[in-house]
């Protein structure tokens, strides 16, 4: 199979050509393999690959054969190296498979590489100092986005069709936005981090994984779904696979639209444009939209503080945990500034200011899922800009405190992270392009507690009504023919 010809697969139909015999996972691992020779010098978004080591059963699984990726966090493949994107960490061994990584081997996928992740994952860009920068194969001068921005490249690039990725304020639908993609971050509870982790930033963060198609995320996730004993989050298994949802009507919804950002950063022209087409798409599709302006419960300032208490406080008892496993300095010899400020910002977080700042986690939980008692789903922009010229987050990054650094996050990205405080599901949809810079731009919908059922319907009749597969960026792997 030539690249060229891969390229024009999802991974569901990758694992169909296995089943019916057409291709092998191994021939496919090859020209995966092929593809990322051909741009990962340009996009930097995959800092090690190795030979695959599973021999998947064709046809036992609607993902089985397909060439896959981890992120270089939030997973452990035994004697793989996960590295956090960090000097501190570098040249970790993982020594026994995470129960993602045992899901993802069992769902069939032929895991070859690990993707890029900023320090530590935090950031919602991918520039960190130990692997370098990431960037968007649609304007190498610009931002991939993060943290799951190697994943988000390379998936970009055709290099493969699907890839992991994980989501704490927006690290999966920001990418999908910076890259033409599709993400969806799942109800908090709905994979299992477990066994080392459980709790990441007190359950604002989540697993999952962009792709090119949207039949190929609820594949995904349909395979990974589900608790781990000891879990401390759950969430109701679905009444029939995710994947099955994806070409079933959703009915007519009452979409709340959501254009003022709740921080003070405004939306761009570009993407009030977009959100506006988006609008208007979905009300010819028979739904109905109406501007909303959506309470989050606590004031913006409050949110930002309760956000960078729970964050800093986590990073904190991480970084001084790894700084005991591996012998090393917590400095700049390992850590970048903005996390060494962040750590510093973090040992001062009391403890009655932490359990202030989970009161406030509930507050905004309880908040939108009143909303969401009015609409069935909310439609905002995922960012309020076009992807950011590389170096945007470093400037003035040394005048920063943790607060600060949380502060210029969301303050860039002001719509995604509310999802995440109330643990219900968002996906990004790549609906559009700027007419002027030819960059794709993404559209956030957002529903309950537990229905990403509702999104997966949603996003199918879009993907349908308004089709963006046929869209490839500047770096492409089908331009390049030979394996």
């Amino acid at each position: 199979m030539k690249i060229s010809e891969y390229v024009t697969f999802d991974a569901v139909g990758l694992a169909d050509l296995v089943a019916r015999g057409e291709v092998t996972p191994a021939e496919l691992e090859a020209v995966a393999l092929a593809a990322a020779q051909a741009v990962n010098g340009q996009i930097n978004a995959i800092v090690e690959t190795w030979p695959g080591e599973d021999a998947p059963v064709p046809g036992s699984t609607p993902l089985a054969g397909v060439p896959f990726l981890i992120k270089d966090l939030g997973v452990s493949m035994a004697g793989k190296r996960v590295e956090l994107g960090s000097r501190l960490a570098a040249g970790n061994v993982a020594q026994a498979d995470s129960s993602l990584m045992r899901r993802f081997r069992d769902a069939g996928l032929v895991t070859f590489g690990r993707t890029a992740t900023p320090e530590m994952a935090y950031s919602i860009t991918t520039e960190p100092v130990l692997y370098g920068t990431t960037r968007n194969p649609w304007d190498l001068r610009r931002s991939a986005g993060g943290s799951s921005g190697g994943a988000g490249a390379a998936v970009a690039a055709g290099v493969v069709p699907i890839a992991h990725a994980t989501d704490a304020a927006g690290s999966i639908r920001v990418p999908a936005a910076y890259n033409g993609l599709f993400g969806l971050k799942p109800t908090r509870g709905r994979v299992s981090m477990g066994p080392d982790m459980d709790e990441i930033f007190n359950g604002l963060a989540v697993q999952g994984c962009l792709s090119r198609t949207v039949r190929d995320s609820a594949a995904v996730l349909d395979q990974i779904r589900g608790p781990e004993p000891g879990d401390p989050y759950f969430a109701a298994e679905p009444s029939r696979p995710y994947l099955e949802e994806v070409t079933r009507d959703p009915g007519s919804l009452r979409i709340g639209l959501v254009v003022r950002p709740w921080g003070g950063r405004p939306t761009t022209a570009p993407v009030a444009d977009a959100v506006k087409r988006a609008a208007h798409l979905l009300e010819s599709l028979g739904h109905r939209v109406e501007e909303v302006d959506v309470d989050l419960g606590v004031g913006w300032d409050e949110f930002v503080l309760a956000n960078a208490r729970l964050w800093t406080a986590n990073l904190t008892d991480w970084l001084d945990g790894l700084a005991a496993a591996f012998g090393r300095p917590l400095d700049d010899s390992t850590l970048e500034p903005v996390n060494l400020t962040s750590y510093a910002y973090g040992q001062q977080v009391s403890g009655t200011q932490f359990v202030s700042a989970l009161a406030v986690r509930n507050a905004v939980a309880r908040s939108l899922a009143r909303c969401f008692g009015t609409y069935d789903v909310l439609l905002t922009p995922t960012l309020p800009e076009l992807p950011v010229p590389l170096g945007t987050y470093a400037e003035g990054v040394e005048a920063l405190d943790g607060l600060g650094w949380l502060n210029r996050l969301f303050d860039r990205s002001p719509f995604t992270a509310a999802f995440n405080v109330a643990g219900t599901p968002a996906m990004s949809v790549p609906l559009a392009l700027d007419h002027a810079t030819g960059l794709p731009i993404g559209v956030q919908f957002a529903a309950g507690y537990g229905l990403e059922d509702r999104l997966f319907r949603l996003a199918g009749q879009l993907e349908q009504a308004s089709p963006w597969i046929g869209r490839t960026p500047a770096v492409w792997a089908g331009d390049h023919e030979t394996v």
